[in-house]
């Protein structure tokens, strides 16, 4: 964990060196915690915590962030050595921007540090409790949304151990406070669930027989930005432009949108100050993100992996692939989506592609295709779920499915493995028919492939399995996926 302060390395006493116009926005160590915040990953670090130090340049407040690790050791050890500063660059085309972070105050290793990790949730001065560690580590069943509990789980509302789990962090952590008897706290899930606020309460609540009442809050939220894993050309760029090191570099496009339902029994930080929208109702922004962005980025995801392109730009720029993407959005999703007011779902459908097709963002296929049974229903089942009880046909979305499905195979179309990274990895790859060469051209067994695979109900639910017109048209999409490969099939669908 530990890793050595040096006079080239970024940290509170290089400040001074830096260009002016990337320095922090407020002065390091003047702000006293308010937030603990549990995965301190790229995207808290380029979105939230953004968003935190904008909105305390503006209002002020004591709203510091102590970040918490479910499990890199090193990404602690080298925040520390840096005195908790670490770089974000925006990039868009030839132009990017590089500002230094100051709104983290501290970190914790959770394996190692987990006593200090539950006093931090009974601090009264933890008046906010955020989330990102994506959709499988709430272990939430997709079927009833309801919490999964397994020995891990139970040991950990036990007591018998230190929480390994985010459940069992969250509800150890609020047991903490309550018997601490610290005021009021809300907890933030920003990763992308629908709804993720009542189905973190909805898992809080059964974890414990009941939960903790209005002591406790879940506000909903839709957070957006998109921010590729660092590389060593991300930690270059950032030692360029700052004159010294900086191993937490992060970088991540302009764009960024955070919707918000303002529910703060314990007050939060001024968000609106640095853009963030504070609604009633997150519902609408929720779905648009979930289907549009979400759902179009693991479409191209899926394609690109399997035609051999290492990022979604690449993807973009394959022939028929941005028309196919448009299509996708204007035929199969829009007629599910009731937007927020005031939005043009064409106007953020071109967004979202134009934002994908930014060749400074190498945001990698394989980093968007993993996890796929935590992602696709509500990136994409719902929407051929809702085409099909309106009565139509989603085939762009039901090439999506089969795009998925051939990438489960484990073989792109040049030959080259494709990792399946997923948490239901040996549940899928025993589904699939035992006679699928993935290597060869599945001429006749396509349909096999489709029905196993569909009969998943963790990612399905039963009436997709069971209608013969969807099945037929996966079924078709899987066969001209693995005869003519991804890109062929891209280009050739003109119709």
């Amino acid at each position: 964990m530990a890793v050595k302060a040096s006079p080239t390395l970024l940290s509170r006493t290089t400040l001074s060196v830096l260009p002016s116009a990337a320095r922090p926005l407020i002065t390091p160590g003047d702000n006293a915690i308010g937030q603990l915040h549990i995965g301190v990953g790229a995207f808290h670090r380029a979105h939230q915590a953004v968003f935190t130090e904008e909105a305390m340049a503006a209002a002020g407040g004591d709203w510091g962030i102590v970040g918490v690790a479910p499990r890199s050791a090193d990404l602690v050890g080298q925040l520390r050595a840096q005195d908790h500063l670490y770089s974000v660059t925006s990039r868009s085309g030839d132009s990017s921007r590089t500002r230094v972070v100051g709104a983290l105050t501290g970190t914790r290793h959770l394996p190692t540090e987990a006593d200090d990790v539950l006093r931090l949730f009974a601090d009264p001065a933890i008046k906010v409790v955020t989330l990102t560690v994506s959709e499988k580590a709430y272990r939430l069943d997709p079927a009833t949304g309801r919490l999964r509990m397994d020995e891990e789980i139970r040991a950990d509302l036990a007591g018998q151990r230190a929480p390994v789990t985010i459940p069992g962090l969250l509800v150890r952590g609020l047991r903490a406070r309550a018997a601490a008897g610290a005021p009021p706290i809300a907890i933030v899930c920003c990763d992308n669930l629908p709804g993720n606020g009542s189905r973190l309460r909805g898992l809080v609540e059964f974890a414990t027989d009941g939960g903790f009442g209005d002591w406790v809050s879940y506000p909903s939220t839709m957070v957006d930005r998109i921010v590729p894993a660092s590389t060593p050309s991300t930690l270059q760029r950032a030692a360029t432009t700052l004159g010294v090191r900086d191993l937490a570099a992060v970088d991540t496009e302009t764009y960024r949108q955070w919707v918000l339902t303002d529910d703060f029994p314990g007050g939060r930080p001024t968000w609106e100050a640095a853009g963030a929208i504070l609604t009633t109702d997150v519902t609408p922004w929720e779905q648009l993100k979930l289907r549009i962005l979400n759902g179009v980025h693991s479409t191209a995801a899926y394609l690109g992996a399997l035609a051999g392109c290492d990022t979604i730009a690449e993807t973009l720029a394959l022939p028929g692939m941005a028309n196919l993407l448009q299509r996708l959005i204007t035929e199969d999703i829009t007629p599910t989506l009731n937007p927020p007011a005031g939005v043009r779902v064409s106007t953020y459908g071109a967004t979202v592609l134009s934002r994908f097709a930014n060749p400074a963002i190498e945001h990698r296929t394989m980093q968007v295709a993993m996890d796929g049974s935590q992602k696709l229903p509500q990136r994409l089942v719902g929407t051929v779920r809702d085409r099909r009880r309106q009565g139509d046909l989603p085939a762009y979305a039901a090439l999506a499915i089969a795009a998925w499905m051939r990438f489960t195979m484990g073989v792109a179309d040049d030959g080259q493995p494709l990792p399946l990274q997923d948490p239901l990895a040996d549940v899928i790859r025993a589904a699939l028919p035992h006679s699928i060469d993935p290597s060869r051209p599945l001429t006749g067994s396509a349909g096999g492939a489709v029905r196993a695979l569909l009969r998943l109900d963790a990612i399905f639910p039963t009436e997709l399995a069971e209608d013969a017109e969807l099945v037929a048209t996966i079924t078709g999409w899987l066969d001209a996926l693995s005869t003519n490969g991804a890109a062929a099939t891209v280009k050739a669908c003109t119709w």
